[in-house]
């Protein structure tokens, strides 16, 4: 006799149980925190772990979009998602803009530094020396860049980590980053972001769709942020079809 069988997570068989709204897109997903270096041993950095991102760029690919991830975390990807390691804003930045045109969907899930040491010592700061003066200065704005030259066609996914007023604060950056989507989480909640296995989003459109995600685990965000980008995409059709017709697309 036959029996049913339970596979896991990540198996062959999850993208045949997985809705193909995406088949045939390119899909660009960054993913979590950049390392900003003072010297050889010390950084300046955040507590993202890149579980979001390579959640959203696993289930993209269960979906049939062909896959790339811009990611600072050694974290295992799905079958066929190309991994592209970085560790710094400006390398992030390089892969990310060189990538960008040819990809239908851009998902901004990792938490870029905002501010970088403005001297990189060669050496490690000794504590007899005192303690040192750092000065900082901002890293390349990633988000709004893509935005300014987002193509037609083009579904745009921003992210915002809060510590409060959530929905105002998100509100501003999507209309300031030229973004279509932006998922927004207030990382001070209980269990919420960073380094957890479980998220609580706020999904917000261009349009002023918002949808609230209560808390669950990283795939079933990622779920419900691709259908955003599904829904976005119906809603406002692209002008060009994926891959060929893309400029810098593969031939």
């Amino acid at each position: 006799d036959l029996m049913p069988r339970e596979f896991p997570a990540g198996t062959a068989v999850e993208p045949l149980l997985a809705p193909q709204h995406l088949a045939g897109l390119r899909v660009l997903v960054r993913a979590r925190g950049t390392r900003e270096p003072l010297e050889p041993v010390r950084f300046l950095g955040n507590r993202s772990s890149g579980k979001q991102g390579h959640a959203i760029a696993d289930e993209a690919a269960a979906r049939g979009a062909k896959v790339t991830i811009v990611t600072t975390a050694g974290r295992p990807v799905a079958a066929g998602v190309e991994a592209l390691a970085v560790e710094t804003a400006a390398e992030m930045e390089q892969a990310v803009l060189s990538r960008s045109d040819a990809a239908d969907v851009v998902v901004m899930a990792a938490a870029v530094a905002d501010f970088r040491p403005a001297v990189r010592h060669d050496q490690k700061i000794k504590k007899a020396g005192g303690t040192p003066e750092i000065v900082l200065e901002p890293t390349p704005d990633i988000l709004a860049g893509l935005g300014r030259r987002k193509r037609p066609g083009q579904t745009l996914v921003g992210f915002a980590a809060e510590t409060e007023d959530l929905r105002a604060n998100a509100g501003a950056k999507l209309a300031a980053k030229g973004a279509d989507l932006i998922v927004a989480n207030d990382v001070s909640a209980p269990s919420v972001g960073f380094e957890h296995d479980t998220n609580q989003v706020l999904i917000m459109s261009g349009s002023g769709i918002e949808r609230d995600i209560p808390l669950s685990d990283k795939r079933a965000v990622a779920r419900a942020v691709l259908d955003a980008v599904v829904s976005s995409r119906a809603t406002h059709p692209p002008d060009l079809l994926p891959n060929d017709n893309h400029p810098g697309s593969d031939t």
